[in-house]
């Protein structure tokens, strides 16, 4: 009894040793149709008979579709399951198909990088698109085109400042950011002055006033009611 035991556990690390673990296998070169497909392909390859192979070719192409609908959301979905079914195959198929055989080159390109900016922000509490504002009010001739471009500046860059700040902040905070953001290529008049900002003004940052809107108008009619 004990020697049988012993064998049936021999038989049994046997096993799990013989077990095929999918890490041990050779990488899918499109793991979204799973590795019987690959199975499939790799049968098709070994079909002497043209004819036979481009027939066999389409039905595993259907399979395909069936394993990984999504494609139809893609253009040109049917054209692009007989691409994959080539890069399965690893480019090496010789059938009669409806498209003709992708070229490996394209189809494994890499995308084009898409240039970053890696330069800091100078001011994150304004972000970076106040950086393109200040250099375009920076080119522009003096004038009073200017001056009203560099008030509606400020008046922005004051609501971006409270939002992220203080509770208030002076005038000529904003003035000096905008200087030294432009690099004091902008120098702001001296008899510029911004509107007050309204008591009943609230700078939220996003996200967290997602019904500020309802708070105030419901405020509103309620005091209206009070009055009447």
């Amino acid at each position: 009894m004990y020697f049988k035991n012993k064998l049936t556990e021999m038989e049994a690390g046997e096993n799990i040793n013989k077990l095929d673990y999918n890490t041990s296998r050779e990488k899918l070169a499109m793991p979204e149709y799973g590795r019987n497909i690959l199975r499939m392909v790799e049968h098709l390859k070994t079909i002497e008979d043209r004819d036979k192979r481009s027939e066999q070719a389409r039905a595993v192409v259907k399979s395909m579709e069936i394993l990984n609908p999504q494609v139809h959301q893609q253009e040109n979905y049917s054209q692009k399951l007989w691409d994959h079914l080539y890069m399965i195959a690893g480019y090496d198929l010789d059938i009669d198909a409806p498209y003709p055989a992708p070229v490996p080159e394209l189809m494994e390109a890499k995308p084009l990088t898409i240039p970053l900016k890696d330069k800091p922000v100078k001011a994150a509490h304004y972000g970076r698109n106040i950086e393109s504002i200040i250099d375009l009010i920076a080119s522009e001739p003096e004038g009073e085109v200017k001056r009203a471009m560099i008030t509606s500046l400020a008046i922005y860059m004051r609501q971006q400042y409270l939002i992220w700040n203080k509770d208030s902040v002076a005038d000529e905070t904003i003035f000096k950011d905008i200087e030294k953001l432009s690099d004091y290529r902008i120098q702001v008049p001296s008899d510029i002055s911004l509107s007050k900002i309204s008591g009943d003004a609230n700078f939220s940052r996003p996200g967290m006033g997602m019904n500020v809107g309802q708070a105030v108008a419901k405020k509103n009619k309620k005091n209206w009611k009070k009055k009447k």
